[in-house]
């Protein structure tokens, strides 16, 4: 594909150098939505990634976002989706030169085939809320996979505000879903066995999702049929309920003899 300089201003963001690296033309024909490797880098501005790590990325999508992680900071990652066969995403893996590092997994969050204690990290870009919205999934699905004093991460679509019931005409009727930041925060703070250190709205969210679809816009024809409603919803929103949450909790230690976190 070829670009023009605007769609390449759009794409290359100084908050998140690391994506800008990243051939745009590969990005966009990805793509599942928000740019996830901005997402990404998002996260791991706030949780720890490193060399070695075992990092399951649920709702990987295309595995975008775990190429990312093994590329960037060395971490083996375990790239696990339902709605992507790990065939299609073996093939996008061992094109990046990543199949030592990069293993795909077809699977649904609520029945992942792995051990107990097996991964030093978890995160989920812009799926979790598809399936973690259940009080107690985090709890009894997702943390007995990560090791004691291990760090989970999520970037998910939320809202600054409640939206209300009906939604405004200009949102239509596809964000009923749509949980606050304050709902977020007060589900994984209620969550046993989880230290929360941080939710907030993801600063500039809003503007990213706006630019990553004037990216799309200037770029010729798109990929997902409803990417132009979404972005003429976008628009119409103005940065009033549109946005994501960016949390990051603390599996507490369980071992024997040590005090709970």
């Amino acid at each position: 594909m070829n670009f023009t300089d605007e769609a390449l201003q759009k794409y290359k963001q100084d908050r998140f150098p690391r994506s800008a690296r990243y051939d745009p033309a590969w990005v966009h024909q990805n793509e599942m939505g928000p740019n996830v490797l901005w997402l990404t880098e998002a996260l791991t501005q706030v949780m720890e990634i490193k060399a070695g790590m075992r990092v399951l990325d649920l709702g990987c999508g295309t595995a975008m976002s775990s190429i990312f992680l093994a590329r960037e900071f060395g971490a083996q990652v375990w790239a696990t989706d339902l709605w992507i066969s790990a065939t299609d995403n073996l093939k996008r893996i061992r094109d990046a030169g990543l199949e030592d590092r990069v293993f795909p997994i077809h699977a649904e969050a609520h029945a992942l085939p792995f051990a107990e204690e097996f991964f030093d990290a978890i995160v989920s870009l812009d799926s979790y809320h598809y399936f973690g919205t259940d009080v107690h999934y985090l709890e009894s699905c997702l943390l007995k996979l990560l090791k004691p004093r291990c760090q989970i991460g999520i970037v998910s679509p939320a809202s600054p505000e409640r939206i209300p019931a009906p939604p405004p005409t200009c949102l239509g009727k596809g964000w009923y879903w749509m949980n606050t930041v304050d709902w977020w925060r007060d589900l994984w703070s209620r969550t046993p066995g989880l230290d929360l250190e941080h939710a907030e709205l993801l600063p500039h969210g809003w503007d990213m999702w706006m630019q990553w679809h004037e990216f799309l816009e200037a770029s010729g024809p798109r990929n997902r049929p409803g990417g132009v409603k979404e972005f003429d919803q976008l628009r119409a929103d103005n940065a009033r309920y549109l946005g994501f949450v960016r949390m990051v909790g603390n599996r507490c230690s369980n071992q024997p003899g040590e005090p709970t976190a």
